[in-house]
């Protein structure tokens, strides 16, 4: 009798509990997260809500930003496109050529000190030479008789014949442009003005395509004031002023001819033979060495003066 009258008494409160949950509506379940076993990684949390929802327990794998190391980035439209092919660049509006070499290229604008004449082809002029000497892939862009004002009828002037695709940029951010030029410009009688106003339209194309390139100027070549320079030392001085006003290295070579030696090294009294070439590509190289010019990051890239496509 005692013994059932304990069990009563300890049924009590359960008894009643039960009786003042009569008639109430079920309680949703909180949700409730399973712990892993100890050193186990779980694939998944299952949350016992309806639906029921998988949220994974890592978190999501981030993709490293794109880098913008102008010598180690190759633009992804033109991963798939052969070199040569010609890409639509949206932020120009303007096609351009695909270098896969990009990273190692320095893109020079020239006449025919840099294209070559008299029997001296482009890859060994002293311009291209200099630079393949500091270990670039030289992409030459331009052609003889022409200039900043200065066309040679089949070709535009260097803005024109980018503007109106007379030759293509190589796409991509090259990390070095390099302007040469002024021969013909001082040749036909173009004014300072008209000089200026073109140099800076066809800087401003140049920084759409290349916004984060080094630029470098390189003068008209001449034999200097005091040995008959004339109007040819006086645009290479001209371009110095505007090279100085847009914060852009400049090399004078308004008188290399006499100050180099090279008078008797001229196949025509304007172009440089081939001694006359590799004499000045030396200059040209510790000349750019002293501007701040330095190797490609990635190492010493060929020599590629491709020419470019006449309209």
């Amino acid at each position: 009798m005692l013994r059932s009258t304990a069990l009563s008494r300890a049924a009590l409160p359960a008894l009643v509990l039960m009786l003042l949950c009569a008639g109430c509506a079920p309680v949703a379940e909180a949700p409730h997260v399973a712990a892993a076993a100890p050193g186990a990684q779980a694939a998944a949390v299952r949350v016992t809500t309806t639906p029921s929802i998988t949220v994974p327990t890592t978190a999501e794998t981030i993709p490293p930003a794109p880098t913008t190391d102008a010598a180690s980035r190759q633009p992804d439209a033109t991963a798939a496109l052969p070199a040569g092919a010609l890409y639509l660049n949206p932020a120009t509006g303007r096609k351009e050529m695909v270098e896969p070499n990009i990273g190692r290229t320095a893109v020079l604008i020239g006449d025919s000190q840099s294209e070559g004449a008299a029997g001296v082809v482009a890859k060994n002029t002293w311009t291209n030479t200099a630079l393949a000497n500091l270990g670039y892939n030289v992409e030459f862009r331009g052609r003889g008789g022409t200039g900043f004002v200065a066309a040679n009828g089949r070709t535009g002037n260097y803005p024109d014949a980018l503007e109106n695709g007379n030759w293509y940029l190589p796409y991509g951010q090259a990390p070095l442009v390099v302007i040469q030029g002024g021969g013909n410009d001082a040749s036909r009688g173009a004014t300072d003005e008209q000089i200026m106003a073109n140099a800076a339209r066809l800087l401003k194309d140049l920084k759409q395509t290349y916004p984060e390139s080094k630029f470098v100027m390189i003068g008209t070549l001449a034999k200097g004031t005091p040995y008959g320079g004339a109007r040819r030392s006086q645009v290479d001085a001209l371009l110095g002023t505007f090279a100085t006003q847009n914060h852009i290295p400049f090399v004078s070579v308004g008188d290399w001819i006499t100050l180099y030696g090279v008078g008797d090294k001229l196949a025509d009294g304007v172009h440089l033979t081939a001694a006359g070439h590799r004499v000045l590509a030396d200059v040209l190289s510790r000349q750019l060495t002293a501007l701040g010019v330095t190797p490609p990051i990635k190492g010493t890239g060929a020599v590629v003066a491709r020419l470019s496509k006449v309209g």
